[in-house]
């Protein structure tokens, strides 16, 4: 397994076309959280075919709430080391575009470049927050709806998925409403927020003609669900968006805390990943032979 620099297989074909077949492959593709380029390499190493970069990861990466507080630039350097790192497609967090329809534009073209394959866009208001926290502010669907063209206009390959959060204040039947309403205005696919039960799920599918992503965050509002169930209720994508970033900070804060007490990490050496299994992650040796194979000394003639 090698990284962006030496990998003999990186795929020339855009990676929204990429993603765009993995989704119609079906019956579920299945994309982890990878909060950095570290993160991608292990999601790929254990089989994973794309990964998903969530403004909440990211931003609490940066010891940030999630508020839309990140700039475009921010999440291109994101975009940057986990595209690079597992040329693996990646699913961005576009949070609500960073403005209006212009900004959209400006962003997808941005996150193209990065090497993003996909951006998911969502209905709220400045200051937008968590799908699945309380007070969210929708904004009006016609503006939505003009984001969501304006990013078709914009994009030369990124898959457009739209995000409603419109199940908590307008129930079911406005978040189908505004589904469609976004479909008709050039979204690939997409993304029901903060769904709460089996029920809304599978009639959301029903009553919505298109792929389906879902979100199966923890410590949110939406039951526990498989990948295999969110299939059977009738999604294509599932994301995982903070898991990484939650198994990963929770680790890091058990190693402060036994070194502050036990003044060395000792105790915890056998739960630390080894030299010898980073450098198989990361390639070491790889781009230690390409190194070797370009620099030589020239001699003066």
């Amino acid at each position: 397994m090698s990284t962006y620099l030496v990998a003999a297989d990186v795929p020339a074909e855009p990676a929204g076309r990429r993603f765009s077949a993995l989704v119609g492959r079906g019956p579920i593709l299945r994309i982890p959280g990878a909060h950095n380029g570290l993160a991608a390499l292990q999601a790929r190493r254990a089989g994973f075919e794309a990964v998903y970069l969530s403004g909440a990861a990211m931003s609490a990466s940066m010891g940030l709430p999630d508020l839309g507080i990140l700039t475009i630039e921010d999440v291109c350097f994101f975009i940057r080391q986990v595209s690079r790192a597992s040329s693996l497609p990646v699913v961005v967090d576009g949070d609500t575009g960073y403005g209006e329809a212009l900004n959209v534009m400006h962003m997808v073209r941005a996150f193209e470049d990065a090497g993003a394959a996909a951006v998911h866009i969502e209905d709220q208001l400045l200051p937008k927050k968590c799908g699945h926290l309380n007070d969210k502010k929708l904004a009006p669907v016609e503006d939505m709806a003009a984001k969501i063209a304006a990013a078709r206009l914009a994009r030369r390959h990124l898959y457009i998925i739209a995000r409603t959060d419109a199940a908590a204040s307008e129930g079911l039947d406005g978040a189908v409403l505004r589904a469609e309403r976004y479909l008709a205005a050039g979204a690939d696919a997409v993304f029901p927020e903060a769904l709460t039960s089996e029920g809304m799920f599978r009639e959301f599918s029903r009553r919505v003609n298109a792929p389906l992503l879902a979100n199966m965050t923890e410590f949110g509002r939406t039951p526990y669900f498989t990948a295999e169930e969110f299939a059977a209720l009738g999604y294509r994508m599932v994301i995982w968006p903070v898991s990484s970033l939650r198994i990963a900070a929770r680790a890091q804060e058990r190693l402060y805390t036994v070194i502050a007490r036990e003044g060395g990490p000792r105790s915890l050496i056998d739960e630390m990943q080894t030299r010898q299994q980073l450098y198989e992650t990361i390639a070491y040796a790889d781009y230690e032979a390409l190194d070797a194979s370009i620099v030589k000394t020239v001699l003066p003639s």
